[in-house]
């Protein structure tokens, strides 16, 4: 069975080297709605794959770093990333460009990730990632499983490249969060409230 929980967010980005040239060339946003879709063959003892209540705790957290945010490429002109980062409080480095098809496999690394370190508390069998579908617009999405997220021909994406501005950190309850993702920290989920 698939389960579903959509997040949204606004965001800014320039997406260098593609073939629009207002896109290359300006810093424009967008308002993207992003879909994790869940998997398993079990249910947990509230007859569930997974409470849509946890997804509201650090999953949340970490989609919502980008919430009015810009997102820079750490690839891109140095001038340019220091302006943003100097302007802007709330910004996100990224080891590739922040397309929509990168969007979609870094949001699935990290909560593939998340969910490997989380130890769940009510029966909770199985349950991966299925998926991440990052729309851009309402007429185009870029859809990331597994595969693709961890594809190196698409380019291997290093979650210990991602860099998170002081002031999107300090909108998490738990300040540490990526550090202790990237340190493979466990968590363990509370009950939904």
């Amino acid at each position: 069975m698939i389960i579903r929980k959509l997040f949204k967010f606004e965001n800014a980005h320039i997406v260098r080297d593609c073939s629009t040239v207002r896109c290359r060339s300006s810093l424009h946003g967008h308002s993207y709605k992003v879909e994790l879709l869940f998997e398993s063959n079990f249910l947990d003892n509230g007859q569930m794959i997974y409470d849509f209540g946890l997804m509201k705790q650090n999953m949340k957290a970490l989609i919502d770093s980008f919430d009015h945010a810009v997102t820079l490429w750490s690839e891109d002109d140095k001038e340019y990333m220091q302006d943003m980062q100097k302007h802007s409080q709330r910004w996100v480095i990224l080891p590739v460009s922040p397309s929509c098809e990168q969007f979609s496999r870094v949001i699935f690394l990290m909560i593939d990730r998340l969910l490997e370190l989380t130890s769940t508390i009510n029966g909770e069998k199985e349950v991966k990632i299925h998926s991440v579908i990052a729309h851009e617009t309402d007429t185009g999405y870029a859809q990331a499983f597994r595969d693709d997220a961890y594809s190196k021909k698409m380019g291997k994406i290093n979650l210990d490249k991602i860099v998170f501005s002081q002031e999107v950190k300090n909108s998490w309850s738990d300040r540490e969060l990526w550090e202790k993702i990237l340190k493979n920290e466990s968590f363990i989920n509370p009950h939904s409230v």
